[in-house]
């Protein structure tokens, strides 16, 4: 089984909690005992799990960044679902996913699996080869979600775009020049919510496979926002909508 390294206090603490057997060592810095810390190693104490105690280079050097803050685990992939297919048949629910289209950054793709998994989405689908996959700073930034929210990778987006509306999931596009506000579609229905990269936007293609193209109205002097706060605008939405 494919290890990694999750660092900061949401991500370790949230999978101490989900899949806490997954974890195979946990190191904190040993000079570091404030209130925070010590409420963390209070839950680790209580898992039955031992503590390694490092310094702050050494940290460092694991987690690629000084934005440790005093803690990182090496653990175990967890598999949320085997497939989009399996996590589909198993909804109770009319499907809400959130697809990214082009989004490459990491703290951008954390904030986003962070928002989806505030708003009750089900899944975040992004294409392989114009996405960002889970790494130890997708995995801070997204505060635990990561652990949570299912993440695919698809080959071919528009090809399961194709087959998500074969499901009767109807695929709503976020344009800024679309005819149509978020505010005048139907979430209540089964939705896959499809938001492009800052800037150059959804491709051509994943346009043309949109059933519908909405904006977010924007009032002020800027022209877009970024795409997590994008996300939690229209996920937000359709979970108004839904407990309506």
């Amino acid at each position: 089984m494919s290890q990694k390294l999750l660092f900061g206090f949401h991500a370790v603490s949230v999978r101490l909690k989900v899949a806490p057997n997954s974890i195979r060592e946990i190191h904190v810095d040993a000079t570091r005992r404030d209130q925070r810390m010590k409420q963390f190693l209070a839950k680790v104490e209580e898992a039955g799990m031992r503590v390694i105690d490092s310094d702050d280079e050494r940290l460092q050097q694991m987690a690629g960044t000084h934005r440790h803050q005093g803690v990182v685990a090496r653990v175990d992939a967890v598999q949320l679902a085997r497939s989009l297919d399996d996590l589909l048949d198993s909804l109770a629910e009319p499907p809400l996913l959130l697809v990214l289209d082009g989004v490459t950054d990491p703290h951008n793709l954390g904030a986003c699996l962070r928002v989806a998994d505030g708003a009750g989405a089900h899944a975040v689908i992004a294409p392989k080869d114009h996405a960002v996959g889970i790494n130890a700073t997708v995995a801070k930034v997204a505060s635990g979600a990561a652990e949570t929210m299912p993440y695919f990778m698809v080959t071919n987006l528009a090809r399961t775009l194709t087959e998500l509306k074969e499901r009767d999931i109807w695929v709503i596009g976020t344009s800024d020049d679309a005819p149509r506000s978020l505010y005048q579609a139907d979430f209540k229905v089964a939705t896959a919510l499809v938001l492009g990269a800052e800037g150059s936007g959804m491709r051509q293609l994943t346009r043309k496979h949109c059933d519908e193209l909405v904006s977010i109205p924007m009032l002020g002097g800027v022209s877009s926002l970024n795409v997590s706060v994008a996300s939690g605008v229209c996920l937000y939405e359709a979970r108004r909508q839904r407990m309506g």
